[in-house]
């Protein structure tokens, strides 16, 4: 099975991910739907393993959009090299001697299976500091090392990454998160309550995203005892902890994980939003997608003391921060006034106007462009 351009085609940016396309929607999704308006995008995923097949390649375009995400199929048991291999060889039959035109990593551990591949540009999207992550396998950082000897450019997902990487490399450029604001925006109007949140009373106090060990569950517990009659409505898939240790109480209410066209009614329902994350090293640099999602949606956030969200979110006093529970009560108290405050709406909608993915996607093909061009590839 291979991927060959016909003349005219767009040219290809093959990209490699540890994050499964349709997990939940953030920063791949925004930027490569965007880059397909100039690329053929191949999202190439994380093998999945079965017991019995056949090393083989399944392929599934998106109708959306020229995004087409590939995912190796491998059998269990094969040892670290066999692995690689296999992929190796998996992807240079994909490709069938063409290369592309970019190369975009999302993840260092792929040059396990494709530094063979020489695209004309290789950019490294590091959005997130993955060596801190539950799990992270030893080779990871060898493998970031190499992958900045390669990379043309390098973009971060947030401020605190670019300050962590911008001496590692010539070319690195700061991209943190930014906003889909007609999407969100929605939530700021009358519509129809999902069923499985109708029946929640008010107040209601919302959090959306992968719920994981960047959660503090402990924090969360406090909370809601501290305000029994507060509900806290949590939407998102649970990865990687025992959902067994999920706190349980009458209002604490686990929804489970939702598609990214419903979260607007979810959040038109919430009186504020709720960013409990642990201060770990899984914390450390990251730059949250949601936090300027709830602003667009008009719902007023508290957060803990995320640096990338005290650093400007908290500082312009769009976002309240707090570091305990009872720091935490108060601040959503404050958080569910401003949902009823037209100067706060107009604060956030001022700020929010000089941000959106297609600017970001644009500022990113520029830089690419440039590259090419000073390689004689314009």
């Amino acid at each position: 099975m291979s991927h060959r351009s016909a003349p005219g085609d767009k040219p290809l940016l093959l990209c490699f991910s540890h994050l499964r396309w349709g997990f939940v929607t953030q920063r791949p999704q925004h930027l490569l739907r965007r880059a397909a308006a100039q690329y053929h995008v191949v999202y190439w995923e994380e093998p999945l393993l079965d017991d019995h097949v056949e090393p083989r390649l399944d392929q599934f375009p998106q109708g959306d959009s020229d995004v087409t995400v590939v995912v190796p199929k491998l059998p269990h048991g094969m040892d670290e090299a066999a692995f690689e291999a296999t992929q190796r060889q998996l992807l240079k039959d994909f490709l069938g001697g063409e290369q592309p035109a970019v190369t975009w990593f999302y993840t260092p551990m792929a040059l396990g299976f494709a530094d063979e591949v020489q695209g004309r540009i290789t950019v490294y999207d590091c959005m997130d500091e993955l060596s801190g992550f539950l799990g992270a396998p030893p080779t990871l950082l060898p493998r970031e090392a190499e992958l900045f000897r390669r990379a043309d450019l390098v973009f971060t997902g947030g401020r605190s990454l670019y300050e962590a990487k911008r001496e590692r490399h010539r070319s690195v450029h700061c991209f943190p998160s930014s906003i889909d604001t007609a999407h969100f925006s929605r939530a700021r109007a009358e519509q129809p309550m999902p069923p499985d949140q109708a029946p929640i009373p008010r107040p209601q106090l919302g959090f959306f995203g992968v719920v994981d060990e960047r959660m503090n569950l402990d924090l969360l517990r406090q909370v809601a005892a501290l305000r029994p009659d507060w509900h806290f409505v949590m939407i998102g898939p649970v990865v990687k902890i025992d959902p067994e240790t999920l706190p349980r109480p009458h209002n604490i209410h686990w929804l489970g994980g939702k598609h990214y066209n419903e979260l607007p009614a979810y959040l038109a329902g919430w009186d504020a939003g709720f960013m409990p994350f642990a201060l770990n090293e899984a914390t450390r640099f990251i730059s949250p997608t949601k936090t300027p999602e709830y602003l667009a949606a008009g719902v007023p956030p508290v957060s803990t003391p995320i640096t990338d969200v005290v650093r400007p979110w908290g500082e312009d006093g769009l976002v309240e921060i707090a570091g305990s529970a009872e720091e935490a009560a108060a601040a959503l108290d404050r958080a569910a006034a401003h949902r009823r405050d037209p100067a706060w709406l107009a604060r956030v909608d001022e700020t929010l106007r000089h941000q959106s993915w297609d600017k970001t996607w644009a500022e990113m093909q520029s830089l690419i462009q440039q590259a090419a061009a000073q390689q004689g590839h314009a």
